[in-house]
């Protein structure tokens, strides 16, 4: 029903998509917003409580303890496995829905990098596919032990880091990824996942429905990485991911972008524009529209293991990741995209 030109959800929607909405509007506005609630709630528990004033401070003390453990390959799973398999994570995988799908098997006994495209507005696939264990990661590549890649800074809130702790995430630095790549992984695990979203929130500023823009031309640290330790690449392509909010598109050099880039610059994040629906309507909102989304994990590119790697076997080997990855979106995109035969990859 259309109501002055905005389309209103019906009355009789069942309780299991409305529960599956509520658990993605909760996600979004606690992500969103989560390091100046983690603040707000610190500041008012010190300032205007009398006894829990001092278990803050006792947390403060498990906050210095606990503070490099992003760089030191995060949390163990006795730590994460309640926070990555609930009902509140089957509620939100089900709602797009996501779904993790293999073209391949991966050696339990080895180490790979994942490099996840296209990081969208808020990388929701990565979210569902590497941040929960609900859509079988574990099942589907036995052995590796699953690290997601997020901002340093989601790490130094006190509270909020918590989540990002336990959803088994680490710290998006050199320290943070050389300790992951060089380092075997705690029993139960044989091998490790490393997932990178190398485009970050500059390409986050690229996504608009029914394009997939990538910033990976210039992005090549992440192979110089992989060259040092000789951990195979392999690339990770979501589908879906970038139809998911229409947002306010600025185009590299406008008056906009520039706003954009000097605003990102100052605070870390990309502030973005955008809008998807809401709780009761289908037109406008920060809720990302139900569409689904397909997290495609390719064969990996296997690499020798060059302790200094020059430019040239960087470059070498950067070109061959990129036509890995192009090969996986040609190769997928017909199943997942329609009319496929009009959506290209821009790089």
């Amino acid at each position: 029903m259309k109501v002055f030109g905005v389309k209103f959800a019906p009355l009789n929607v069942p309780l299991e998509r409305r529960l599956q909405t509520l658990a993605v509007a909760i996600w979004m506005f606690f992500t969103a917003f989560g390091n100046f609630w983690g603040y707000l709630l610190t500041a008012y528990l010190l300032f205007y409580t009398e006894t829990i004033r001092y278990l803050v401070l006792l947390y403060f003390v498990w906050m210095y303890y606990d503070w490099d453990t992003c760089n030191r390959g995060g949390r163990s799973k006795i730590w994460t496995r309640a926070m990555r398999d609930n009902a509140f994570w089957r509620h939100f995988c089900n709602y797009f829905p996501i779904k993790l799908v293999k073209t391949t098997n991966l050696n339990p006994n080895k180490s790979y990098l994942f490099i996840y495209v296209p990081h969208g507005v808020l990388a929701m696939g990565a979210v569902g596919a590497f941040g929960t264990d609900i859509l079988g990661f574990r099942k589907l590549f036995p052995g590796l032990d699953m690290r997601a890649i997020t901002l340093d800074q989601h790490f130094k809130v006190p509270f909020f880091r918590e989540y990002v702790y336990n959803a088994g995430c680490c710290a998006s630095n050199m320290k943070s990824i050389d300790y992951l790549l060089s380092t075997p992984p705690a029993s139960p695990f044989t091998g490790r996942a490393t997932v990178l979203i190398v485009g970050g929130a500059s390409e986050s500023m690229e996504s608009t429905p029914g394009t997939y823009r990538l910033i990976i031309k210039k992005r090549k640290g992440f192979v110089k990485l992989a060259l040092k330790y000789g951990t195979p690449l392999v690339p990770v392509f979501s589908f879906g991911e970038t139809d998911l909010y229409n947002q306010l598109y600025g185009p590299e050099g406008s008056t906009f972008r520039r706003v954009q880039n000097y605003i990102r610059s100052l605070i870390g994040l990309a502030p973005l524009v955008f809008s998807g629906r809401g709780f009761f309507q289908y037109s406008f909102g920060l809720i990302p529209r139900r569409l689904p989304i397909n997290v495609v994990v390719g064969s990996p590119l296997e690499l020798p293991k060059i302790a200094e790697p020059t430019t040239k076997e960087i470059d070498e080997y950067h070109e061959k990741f990129i036509k890995s990855l192009v090969e996986l979106f040609e190769t997928h995109k017909h199943n997942y995209i329609e009319n496929a035969k009009d959506v290209t990859l821009e790089l």
